[in-house]
């Protein structure tokens, strides 16, 4: 299985347009790289490529990716269709630019395809896409031969639905099983809790790419002044008692990723002391662009 991480900052990208915190003028000013917002590609045969979530900045991602660019027709293209693990807005803005693509499909939870009833209608009007429930029983298989199961990891429903329905199906985790070589990924850069659903996907997996939105449950407010913690976010923190790291002690077999990074994110800094800890803990902070075999 080939995986290619095409963004791995959370919503705003790195650095964000309106911040001005240490991190992002460090990042303007050349001395960081930059990062866009997180999105995954994956394929098990190199020809047929799907979306792990679909970023606001999918146009970029695509034209910078050699093996997701279109050809040998002039429209023919190897992106078969995305996989959404919630309905937040810098996961789920990308499906309007690919907008046309004859022949996606597109899974998520039942409470995630209701939320964007109205944007499945728009997006209808270019091309007819096949819309399916990535929590069915069983799970799906994907061309290129992989083998797909959909685990619920959250509750959080997306800021801006007023009155959404409490389901605790609004964000998910999927298992990427490469049927050729039994090679597992697991893909969860969302989530607000550890929970006995992630231990059990751990313990299966060869590679995981988790949430590291936050460092630390207070980041936020210590960055940028006036802004709310983490607890407001819905992302589980790095570091900590009940962070992912300490979690992830547990689980020293599958390779350990984090991306979705927050760009008041320490980790996005090489030299930071957060950064030494994670790489100490045998987990990873990779870059964009970065391809790698499962």
């Amino acid at each position: 299985m080939r995986v290619v991480l095409l963004g791995t900052a959370a919503g705003g990208g790195f650095p964000q347009w309106n911040c001005a915190c240490a991190l992002c003028t460090a990042a303007r000013d050349g001395r960081l790289p930059s990062r866009t917002q997180e999105c995954v590609a994956v394929t098990g045969n190199s020809r047929d490529w799907w979306l792990l979530n679909a970023s606001p900045d999918i146009r970029t991602q695509l034209v910078a990716t050699a093996p997701l660019r279109p050809g040998p027709g002039p429209r023919d293209t190897p992106l078969r269709g995305v996989l959404l693990t919630d309905a937040e807005a810098d996961h789920v803005s990308g499906l309007a630019v690919l907008r046309g693509g004859a022949g996606l499909k597109v899974y998520a939870a039942p409470p995630v395809l209701a939320a964007l009833a109205p944007v499945r209608a728009t997006l209808d009007r270019y091309a007819v896409w096949q819309w399916s429930d990535a929590l069915t029983e069983g799970g799906f298989v994907l061309s290129g031969g992989l083998v797909v199961t959909a685990h619920p990891v959250g509750a959080k429903a997306p800021r801006y639905l007023a009155a959404a329905a409490a389901d605790d199906r609004w964000v998910i985790a999927y298992r990427v099983e490469d049927l050729a070589t039994g090679r597992v990924l697991v893909y969860a850069p969302c989530v607000g809790a550890w929970s006995p659903v992630l231990d059990e996907l751990l313990a299966t997996a060869d590679c995981a790419l988790l949430d590291g939105t936050f460092y630390a449950a207070d980041e936020m407010g210590t960055a940028v002044r006036g802004e709310s913690g983490q607890a407001a976010m819905g992302h589980l923190p790095v570091a900590g008692p009940r962070g992912s790291l300490m979690a992830l002690a547990r689980h020293p077999g599958p390779r350990r990723i984090y991306t979705h990074l927050n760009n008041t994110n320490p980790l996005l800094d090489p030299a930071s002391a957060a950064r030494h800890r994670v790489t100490e803990a045998g987990a990873e902070v990779l870059a964009d662009g970065t391809e790698f075999v499962v």
